[in-house]
């Protein structure tokens, strides 16, 4: 996924900023989190990330590093490629909720590192939000 969901990233900026140090009020028993979106693009060098990669993928490198939780999603995402083409790819979003931001930035930025590695990904689309939440 070259520049995975431009058009949504385009959008978020037009959004109001919200910063890690945004809090929203939360209403007990629920504790302001962070949600973290992650974008995974399964276009791979002419071919497709497999199901079994993926979960390889999974196993080695996201949830050794949040354990406690997280859901994955199959989603369909487009963007433009450098000629100006849009192109369109199956793809995996993976959303963890984390209660102790900021220390979960090395975490994910070794996550894209490595899926960048793997699959010759440009990028990874990342999306963060202030969240209420509760385990």
């Amino acid at each position: 996924m070259k520049r995975t969901f431009l058009a949504a990233a385009l959008l978020l900026a037009a959004c109001t900023p919200l910063t890690q140090t945004s809090t929203p009020a939360c209403a007990a028993p629920l504790k302001s989190a962070l949600q973290v979106d992650l974008y995974f693009g399964r276009g791979s060098a002419g071919r497709e990330v497999s199901e079994a990669e993926w979960a390889s993928f999974l196993n080695e490198e996201v949830t050794p590093r949040f354990p406690d939780g997280l859901s994955v999603f199959d989603v369909r995402g487009q963007y433009r490629n450098s000629q100006g083409t849009i192109e369109r790819e199956r793809s995996k979003r993976l959303t963890v909720v984390v209660f102790d931001a900021p220390s979960h930035l090395a975490k994910v930025q070794a996550i894209v590192a490595s899926y960048s590695r793997r699959h010759g990904q440009d990028s990874v689309l990342r999306v963060e939000q202030p969240v209420c939440a509760n385990l």
